[in-house]
């Protein structure tokens, strides 16, 4: 059954793991293989061909890991799919989903055109079941994508997928490996926003940054207090606004959402105006913040970008680690 399907010759210069893969492909495009038809074995094209069995393993490894056949436990290897165009097949890990991570998602699906095949997981900051997703998902795909927040001690883990990693969003302090990245500099980003929004900054008395820790890049306090240092600013850096009495003259950047919308409440209740009696600078753009209260300012990473970069960082493969764009967007609360 093997020399049916599988065609090796020692004369081409295409190696004999390479050559395995295109003979699957061929015999997918000449319909000679369908969906569910089982593969010759391992041993049968070890046999017939002289091979090793790891040459014809990585061979199955990687049409499994595009997705083209699947195997079962004590019964061998299925064609699980026909469509031989796709190259990739992606695993994509993110933290969480919210507005602007959305919009991540689709500018990179967007950018891929369909070219590739991707699947997305959550690991919701939980460094366990981050580690448990890639190792159960090890050899299925041909790219991991991950978004390995603050997590240490997790190297070995990436290093032993069997695929290419690409670090999206934050890249860990302890990393010592050289991955392909598409990453914010959380403190460089921080500090230019607040430098471009200097002169509206220099209407307030004070400015405060709301920075409640845990899963939030330090860079972002980092840059904060860099500023606020150099232009003798006077601040505060608190880690939640509970009990907190906003006043007249002070200028808040709020991390989370829900602080941005007490902020905003407490205002209107104290009839104090946004962007003239109290400033208010939020982080991570979306379609709301342009509207809401007069509009949000924000200091924000370009995530449709961040999206496209890494589509390009997908399909070229490259091993570049490209820094994403970020500005201040000046709207009515600052």
């Amino acid at each position: 059954m093997a020399k049916k399907i599988i065609r090796v010759d020692e004369n081409l210069s295409i190696s004999k793991y390479r050559q395995i893969i295109n003979s699957v492909l061929e015999a997918i495009s000449e319909e000679r293989l369908s969906i569910g038809d089982q593969m010759p074995s391992i041993n049968s094209i070890c046999n017939d061909f002289g091979l090793s069995r790891d040459t014809v393993l990585s061979a199955y490894n990687e049409l499994k890991a595009r997705g083209i056949i699947s195997s079962m436990p004590g019964k061998g290897y299925y064609v699980e799919s026909t469509n031989v165009n796709l190259t990739h097949k992606v695993f994509v890990l993110f933290d969480e989903l919210n507005a602007f991570k959305e919009d991540l998602y689709n500018s990179f699906l967007e950018e891929l055109g369909g070219r590739v095949q991707v699947e997305l997981y959550f690991h919701h900051f939980n460094k366990k079941l981050f580690e448990n997703l890639l190792t159960q998902n090890n050899g299925n795909y041909t790219t991991y994508v991950v978004m390995p927040t603050k997590f240490e001690g997790i190297q070995s883990t990436l290093k032993n997928l069997s695929g290419r990693v690409i670090v999206l969003d934050q890249i860990p302090t302890d990393f010592t490996e050289d991955f392909p990245a598409i990453y914010q500099n959380f403190e460089k980003d921080t500090y230019n926003a607040l430098i471009s929004g200097k002169e509206l900054l220099s209407k307030y008395k004070k400015l405060i940054m709301v920075y409640p820790g845990g899963k939030e890049p330090e860079g972002q306090f980092k840059g904060f207090l860099k500023y606020c240092h150099e232009t003798n600013t006077p601040f505060e850096l608190l880690s939640d606004l509970n009990g907190r009495t906003i006043s007249k003259g002070e200028a808040y950047i709020a991390i989370w959402d829900r602080d941005l919308v007490w902020l905003v409440k407490e205002a209107k209740e104290k009839a104090l105006e946004l962007g003239k009696d109290i400033g208010i600078i939020s982080y991570n753009d979306t379609a709301l913040k342009e509207v809401v209260a007069n509009g949000i300012t924000t200091i924000s990473t370009n995530f449709k970008q961040m999206g496209k970069s890494l589509a390009e960082l997908v399909l070229s493969k490259r091993t570049t680690k490209v820094e994403n764009p970020s500005a201040l967007i000046i709207r009515g609360s600052l």
